[in-house]
């Protein structure tokens, strides 16, 4: 190592200021040995007079496990035990200082079978600042808001990954908590202890894509939802693995992107907090456009079965039955799709996913308001025959406006339980009021026009008649916001698992 050409290429290669091309000039890369995940090192073989020079860089501990000499002016000089540890203790002061640090080394092979890493010369220490975007800390505090675990899994240094964290908000008090990943044994080799240790920590460092493999897999047996972000080549298969892998777009691999279920454009951890608000908002849409849809046709299965079983005429006809399901359902229903949700949508628990999109709560509710739009329908049309006297036409009528009003004020109680009775997802929704407002010109019209009223059986109804039909639809609005008050009722869910 201590010969005049050696010398020189050391010396060349530690010089600052120039540039690849004139390296790549001077000394032509051959070949290229791929970083190793295990070994945490990559090299590059390039043409020098006499043989081949090796340019090394990689994980300052291991490399410095590798190296033999350290380059100076006057060439390779022998390194001690003490030297080495001292160089350890350059690279973690770099670490703690929130640097990426990367050992850089270099050495002379004579012969083409030469060990690459063998007899490593080390040329230095280079430490990289990667500040975290200034999105990220208030995007980790709506996550921990909306019950979302969020864990670091990284290749960099413990210390740099406990600066890292401290400064985006996920800084980690208990060191028990940083796991290094020498000390991460696999999977099938923890002891109980060990996984519970494993499971509450918050950094893992120095972690190998197999670790990661076996963290996603410890985390799912917990019963957590994971999701891993990942943008190398070797976070593929974790990214495969996770129950949702999100890849970045910009700086990500193509290997990453293809095995990733989510990519971001913009490689930003906001996206994802903004997706997850997005996706907890248009299931809760799903959810009310069903129990909204269901609740409304079994009442008019209701009022025609429950007529039919007690011998009453029936209250509503086919045709009747026919135009408010083309008509009066579908806009309203629509428009609960097209919600913005509620704003605290993000301070909620996960949902836990093993629950159905209709759980037991939504079928009582599907019942129940139901039933009350049916009670209602029932209602009228009895005392509309006994009452006001109508013939079977007029009352078919009246029947038909209580069950149109009452499915369309039925829209009002899709909204949460505890939120606001005049402010609310619903009543912020404009679609809604634009779909109402359609709806009963719809419903009048069917009612007044003549072509269309003859077709449908129905007669305009007099004064008594119209105060009976709204005031009895309104009667399962009022029992629906009855129902909506008092607090949120706080659901078990599952936890979900980031990394």
């Amino acid at each position: 190592m201590g010969d005049p050409m050696e010398a020189a290429l050391l010396s060349l290669a530690a010089k600052a200021g120039l540039e690849r091309d004139e390296l790549l000039a001077a000394m032509p890369e051959m070949s290229e040995e791929a970083f190793d995940p295990e070994l945490k090192m990559m090299a590059t073989i390039h043409e020098a007079a006499g043989g081949h020079f090796v340019a090394v860089k990689g994980a300052p501990e291991a490399v410095l496990e590798h190296i033999v000499s350290v380059a100076s002016p006057d060439g390779a000089a022998g390194l001690s035990e003490v030297e080495r540890a001292a160089w350890r203790e350059r690279s973690a002061e770099l670490a703690g200082r929130g640097l990426r640090v990367l050992a850089l080394a270099a050495k002379r092979a004579r012969a083409a079978g030469e060990p690459v890493y063998g007899e490593l010369t080390l040329l230095g220490l280079v430490g990289l600042q990667d500040p975290p975007r200034r999105d990220v800390a208030g995007a980790i505090a709506a996550c921990r808001q909306a019950g979302i675990r969020v864990i670091m899994a990284t290749g960099d240094h413990a210390v740099t990954a406990q600066q890292v964290a401290e400064a985006v908000g996920l800084g980690v008090q208990d060191r028990e908590l940083v796991v290094d990943g020498r000390d991460l044994p696999p999977l099938d080799a923890m002891s109980a202890s060990e996984r519970e240790r494993f499971l509450s920590a918050g950094i893992f460092a120095r972690v190998s894509p197999k670790q990661k493999l076996d963290l996603i897999a410890l985390h799912q047996g917990a019963g957590d939802v994971v999701a891993m972000t990942g943008d190398g080549v070797n976070d593929a298969p974790a990214l495969t693995k996770a129950d949702i892998g999100v890849a970045m777009g910009q700086r990500g691999s193509q290997v990453a992107r293809e095995a990733a279920d989510m990519v971001l454009r913009d490689d930003a951890f906001a996206s994802i907090v903004a997706a997850i608000g997005q996706g907890r908002v248009i299931f809760a849409n799903i959810r009310k456009f069903i129990v909204y849809l269901l609740s409304c046709n079994l009442s008019e299965i209701m009022v025609v079965g429950l007529a039919s079983l007690s011998g009453m005429p029936l209250p509503i006809l086919p045709l009747q039955i026919l135009y408010l399901n083309l008509v009066t359902d579908v806009f309203p229903a629509f428009a609960l799709g097209a919600g913005e949700g509620e704003a605290d949508v993000m301070e909620r628990p996960p949902r836990n996913p093993k629950e159905p999109l209709l759980a037991r709560r939504h079928w009582i509710t599907i019942v129940s308001f139901g039933a009350a739009i049916t009670a209602s329908t029932l209602a009228a049309f009895y005392l509309a025959m006994t009452l006001l006297e109508m013939d079977p036409e007029q009352a078919v009528t009246i029947a038909f406006l209580t069950l149109a009003l009452s499915q369309l004020w039925n829209v009002f109680n899709m909204r949460e339980r505890g939120t606001g009775f005049l402010r609310n997802e619903i009543t912020r929704n404009l679609y809604v009021w634009a779909a109402i407002a359609w709806c009963l010109a719809l419903t009048v019209g069917a009612v007044y026009m003549p072509g269309l009223a003859d077709i449908l059986s129905l007669s305009p109804p007099d004064m008594e008649g119209w105060m009976l039909a709204v005031g009895l639809s309104l009667v399962p609005w009022l029992l629906g916001q009855l129902a909506k008050l008092g607090p949120r009722k706080k659901r078990a869910t599952g936890n979900v698992a980031e990394g």
